[in-house]
């Protein structure tokens, strides 16, 4: 069957046409690990594993490449500012190392408990100094290159094209509109391949150029050359990166090697939280940790994001998180009635539901229109262990694990939450009835039910 991916690159939808028909190989730009991933992160995370679940559904095998971004990720996407890294280790009083190590090992056990797979190949940007190096050479070499006193810039003006992604047409742009212009610069948006690094900065190496560090978009030329080629079939990561980390990673290996790197460009959307923008001003930058504080097994954020297609915007509320908990449990019950059903199915009924269910993944992905066949499946009349197993097949791409018992926390509450009853326990014996009642509201504004019973209070998740 067909497969049809949209393609950034391109602005329209095609029949997705492998390099190697025996192994797919897909670059995914992963975290920069100074901070907890949110759960917008995650929504990108979440749609390129329905890819890698969606190709071997269509018995492709995989060579699936993620990077992480441990240095060189400037707080600004000019070539400004302070390393990610270096600010979130002064912040926290910790050397970048530890903050990389915290923040890797946080995101891979969000992965985890969202049952996503991890790429075959994950790959840090210290571990790979010398092939950005390397690359950087040859940039210099082949003219597309060149050293000022601060760093060493890519040559805009030596591509036939930049972008090539985006639609921005840099001719309409002012200098500076959108970037501080050093005036050592040749073009405006010419960018740093490798920046000489201040006597105090703590991650630099030696180079041809004096001790300095990497630029952020280097790394994922040189790693996805190292492991990948020259040319590969599929790139991936979220919208935002593509007008500047994607579009200079295109101009970086044209420069070296004369191609664009992936065939095929496919970008996530965003997540809005209640209609606006997620941000630390606004207190709503969820994480997978607040997902399961408030008593929701992970996994439902996940069947959550299916209710959309990827390349939308997906607005998340608390009560959409309530419905997607209540439909996994019904998910999961409806694979349990089927298994303990008597009947058997005719074979050619079972395979219109699984062509119907390949196409729709087969078409970009669309996952909304695939939970629409998972969900008549659920609902046939007739329960039948043929219908069961069907489920089992469609969950290899959902990922949703339907066979298995909800990990919700039901019996344990919070330990904040148990000090908020103690404090409400104790003004009502002190009948402090607005004290009672202050408390009562906040731990409800939590996710939780209370309730007043002569042998004391009951608290349990709301969803529960």
């Amino acid at each position: 069957m067909e497969i049809y991916f949209y393609n950034t690159l391109t602005k329209k939808k095609e029949i997705f046409k492998p390099i190697d028909e025996k192994e797919i190989k897909i670059y995914s730009c992963g975290p920069t690990v100074y901070k907890d991933a949110t759960i917008g992160n995650m929504r990108t995370n979440i749609f390129q594993d329905v890819l890698r679940r969606t190709l071997r559904y269509n018995g492709y095998s995989l060579k699936h490449v993620m990077n992480i971004t441990d240095v060189g990720h400037l707080v600004s996407d000019a070539d400004d500012g302070e390393d990610k890294m270096l600010k979130s280790a002064r912040e926290e009083n910790k050397t970048p190392l530890e903050i990389a190590e915290h923040y890797t090992k946080l995101f891979f056990n969000d992965l985890k408990q969202l049952n996503i797979e991890t790429p075959e190949i994950v790959c840090k940007a210290t571990e790979h100094i010398q092939e950005m190096l390397e690359f950087v050479q040859k940039l210099m070499d082949n003219g597309y290159a060149y050293e000022t006193s601060t760093a060493i810039y890519f040559d805009i003006s030596k591509l036939d094209k930049y972008p090539v992604l985006s639609n921005l047409e840099l001719e309409d742009q002012k200098a500076g509109a959108r970037i501080n212009v050093d005036k050592e610069k040749r073009n405006p948006y010419d960018f740093a391949l490798w920046i000489k690094a201040p006597e105090n900065h703590l991650m630099k190496w030696e180079s041809p150029w004096g001790l300095s560090y990497p630029g952020w978009h280097i790394e994922c030329s040189a790693m996805g050359k190292k492991y990948l080629g020259e040319q590969f079939d599929i790139h991936t990561g979220g919208i935002d990166l593509i007008p500047t980390h994607h579009e200079n990673e295109i101009a970086q290996s044209k420069g070296a090697c004369g191609k664009i790197p992936a065939r095929y460009w496919m970008h996530g959307e965003y997540l809005l939280i209640d209609g606006g923008k997620m941000s630390k001003s606004l207190g709503n930058v969820y994480l997978i940790k607040d997902i399961k504080d408030k008593g929701y097994d992970p996994i439902v954020y996940k069947l959550f994001s299916y209710s959309c297609h990827y390349r939308n915007k997906l607005n998340f509320t608390w009560e959409g998180i309530d419905g997607a908990a209540k439909s996994l449990e019904r998910l999961k019950q409806g694979y349990k009635t089927h298994l303990t059903g008597g009947k058997k199915i005719d074979k050619s009924v079972v395979a219109e539901y699984e062509e119907r269910f390949n196409k729709a993944i087969n078409d970009d992905l669309n996952m909304p229109l695939a939970m629409g066949v998972v969900w008549e499946v659920v609902r046939q009349e007739i329960k039948s262990p043929d219908w069961a197993d069907l489920l089992l097949k469609f969950d290899t791409v959902l990922g949703l694990k339907i066979d298995e018992e909800s990990n919700l926390l039901g019996k344990e509450i919070p330990e904040k939450i148990m000090q908020l009853v103690k404090q409400r326990t104790l003004a009502r014996e002190k009948k402090d009835w607005a004290k009672s009642d202050e408390l009562r509201d906040s731990i409800i504004s939590k996710g939780f039910e209370i309730k007043d019973t002569k042998d004391g209070m009951e608290v349990k998740f709301k969803n529960i």
